[in-house]
C-alpha cells in the first residue's frame, strides 16, 4: 500500500501563505476595480513562486509562459524596461533554462554550481555600467519610475542568466530584486493605487525567494557532498 508523503511544515506554510495572498489579491483587485486580465499573471505567479521556493525546475517552464502576460501588464503601466525584459529575455530564457535544467536534473531541481570571485566582480561591474546607461536613456522615451524600474529590470535579466547556468548565486540576486520590486510598487501607489495587488504579491514572492535562497544552499551542499562520496569510475 502506497502512503503519500506528509507535507513538511515549510510546504504547509507556503500553501497557507499562497491561499491568503490569493484572497488578498482578489479582494484588493475588486476594491480598486482592477482589470482581471491585468492581475491574471499574479494568480499564475502564486504557483510559480511556490515552486521557486523549492528550486523546482518546472517553475522556469511556467514562468516562461506567464512572462507573456506580464509584458502586457507592464506596457499598460508604462514600465517599458520591464515590458521589454519580460518579452525579450524572460520568455525565451526561462524556456531555455527549463530545457537546460531538465538535461542536468537532480531530483525535482538541477545540478547547481558556484561562480568564482573573479566572475562575481565582472558581473557586478558590468551590472552598474549597463544600469548607468539605462538611467540616461529611459527618460528619453518617457519611461516612469526610471530608477527602480531599470534597477529591477536589469537585475531580473541578470537573475535569468545566472539561473539558466544554474549558478547558486541567482537566489541572492533574487532577494535584492525582491526588495527593489516591493519598493517599486510602493512608489507607484500614489499615482496608481490599483497596483496594490502587485505589491501584495511582491511581498509573498519575497518570502518564497528567501526560502529558495536557503533551499539552493542546501541542495548545493548535498550535491557537493554526494559527488565527494561517489566512488571513482562510477
Amino acid at each position: 500500500m502506497n502512503v503519500k508523503p506528509k507535507l513538511s511544515e515549510k510546504d504547509m506554510f507556503i500553501y497557507a501563505l499562497m491561499g491568503c495572498t490569493g484572497v488578498l489579491i482578489t479582494a484588493t483587485g475588486i476594491y480598486f476595480n482592477q482589470s482581471f486580465l491585468r492581475i491574471l499573471p499574479l494568480y499564475n505567479s502564486l504557483v510559480i513562486a511556490s515552486l521557486q521556493s523549492r528550486v523546482n525546475r518546472y517553475s522556469n517552464l511556467l514562468g516562461s509562459i506567464n512572462s507573456l502576460l506580464y509584458t502586457a501588464v507592464y506596457v499598460y503601466y508604462n514600465l517599458y524596461a520591464s515590458a521589454l525584459s519580460a518579452l525579450l529575455f524572460s520568455f525565451p530564457m526561462q524556456m531555455i533554462t527549463f530545457i537546460r535544467w531538465n538535461k542536468n536534473k537532480w531530483k525535482q531541481s538541477t545540478v547547481l554550481r558556484k561562480m568564482s570571485w573573479k566572475h562575481r566582480a565582472i558581473v557586478t561591474v558590468g551590472y552598474f555600467a549597463v544600469l548607468g546607461a539605462m538611467w540616461a536613456l529611459l527618460p528619453l522615451i518617457g519611461a516612469e519610475y526610471v530608477f527602480l524600474d531599470s534597477a529591477t529590470t536589469l537585475l531580473g535579466i541578470l537573475v535569468l542568466f545566472l539561473t539558466m547556468f544554474a549558478f547558486v548565486e541567482y537566489t541572492f540576486c533574487m532577494i535584492i530584486n525582491g526588495i527593489l520590486s516591493i519598493g517599486l510598487y510602493i512608489a507607484m501607489l500614489g499615482d496608481s493605487p490599483e497596483t496594490v495587488p502587485f505589491l501584495i504579491f511582491s511581498v509573498y514572492s519575497f518570502i518564497c525567494i528567501v526560502f529558495a535562497f536557503f533551499e539552493a544552499k542546501r541542495l548545493y551542499a548535498n550535491q557537493h557532498n554526494e559527488s565527494k562520496e561517489k566512488p571513482v569510475g562510477v
